[in-house]
């Protein structure tokens, strides 16, 4: 049987794009990809996102930017974490632009000088005069999403900073959470990642902010039984029946990535809301039905009102760190692609 499937709402990530650019009143967005796409496919995000009308394309190294020049090779394509001393030549060939957070500065190709203005990671104490090759200067916001103060502190300490330096270099510091809540973060360019996705990065439902999830994920029950009391579900017994329950058992566990933590949380089986009982295991997990359901029953993971917010709060973690975990693979998943 078919275990899972994902489908990539390609048509949602569009209109995600549209309304930050709203958000953004003129200043350009950057589409973050990295992470195979926050787990959504970064070829057929970036793809929708450029169509949309994202200007360039976010990746962490320099292999992703890589894989995405072969298939876009007129984008502009910047690489925000550290590129080895190895990977400069291809880098170089393939027209990528790279960051910089160090003293050493490579040529022949466009950096991006990155300032620390409080992340306290990747960056500069203070920006050099830029050397000719330098297109951009940028920073990293730390807390967009929780506080207000700081994330003002950072913004002035990119503007001073930059005051004086010329022009034609690109401004980039709104991250998703800066790009929808700080108008003064905005300068020449946004790099927003998780809003492209549909998925809050305040852990709110995202319609607050006009966003649409693009990830859906079906599975179906395999197995239905009655546990008659005190009969439990899986490892450690972690529920037992206290009354007849019918549960369903779902081939989906923590190595297609529904974690391990996510007892409790809810998912939809046959339209209605059920709840995640006892110990999710690699490959199955149950669910306490309200009546007996029929093998094939759909089980709604995420999507149709069913939230990656809600299984966040959960598990105790963020959506990034879910939908990035989602494995696809032809053993496990179908991955689908579904336009307007």
């Amino acid at each position: 049987m078919q275990r899972s499937r994902v489908i990539i709402d390609v048509g949602a990530l569009r209109r995600n794009v549209r309304t930050l650019r709203r958000a953004l009143d003129g200043a350009e967005l950057w589409a973050v990809v990295k992470a195979d796409g926050y787990g959504h496919g970064a070829a057929a995000v970036a793809r929708a996102a450029l169509e949309a009308g994202a200007t360039a394309l976010c990746v962490a190294t320099a292999g992703e930017g890589l894989a995405l020049r072969r298939e876009f090779g007129a984008a502009r394509v910047l690489v925000m974490g550290p590129t080895g001393r190895d990977e400069l030549r291809d880098a170089r060939e393939a027209r990528l632009e790279i960051v910089v957070s160090g003293a050493d500065v490579p040529v022949g190709l466009p950096i991006h000088l990155k300032l620390d203005t409080g992340m306290g990671r990747w960056g500069l104490a203070e920006l050099p005069t830029p050397p000719v090759d330098v297109v951009g200067v940028m920073t990293h916001l730390a807390s967009a999403d929780c506080d207000e103060r700081f994330t003002a502190e950072q913004v002035e300490r990119f503007r001073s900073a930059t005051a004086d330096l010329p022009e034609r270099l690109v401004r980039h510091v709104a991250n998703s959470a800066g790009a929808l809540r700080f108008p003064a973060a905005r300068f020449d360019a946004a790099r927003c990642g998780i809003a492209l996705y549909g998925l809050s990065p305040f852990g709110e439902d995202p319609a607050r902010d006009g966003l649409e999830p693009v990830l859906r994920w079906e599975s179906e029950l395999a197995q239905v039984k009655m546990l008659a009391p005190g009969q439990s579900t899986g490892y450690g017994r972690r529920f037992t029946a206290r009354r007849p329950t019918w549960i369903g058992l779902v081939p989906v566990g923590y190595a297609d990535g529904f974690r391990r933590d996510l007892t409790g949380t809810e998912v939809l089986v046959g339209g209605e809301r059920r709840r995640v009982v006892g110990t999710i295991s690699m490959d199955a997990f149950a669910v306490e039905l309200g009546a007996e359901l029929s093998v094939g029953t759909s089980v709604t993971l995420i999507g149709d009102g069913v939230l990656a917010e809600e299984h966040a709060r959960i598990s105790g973690t963020i959506t990034y760190e879910l939908v990035c975990g989602i494995r696809r693979s032809e053993e496990r998943s179908d991955a689908l692609v579904a336009d307007d």
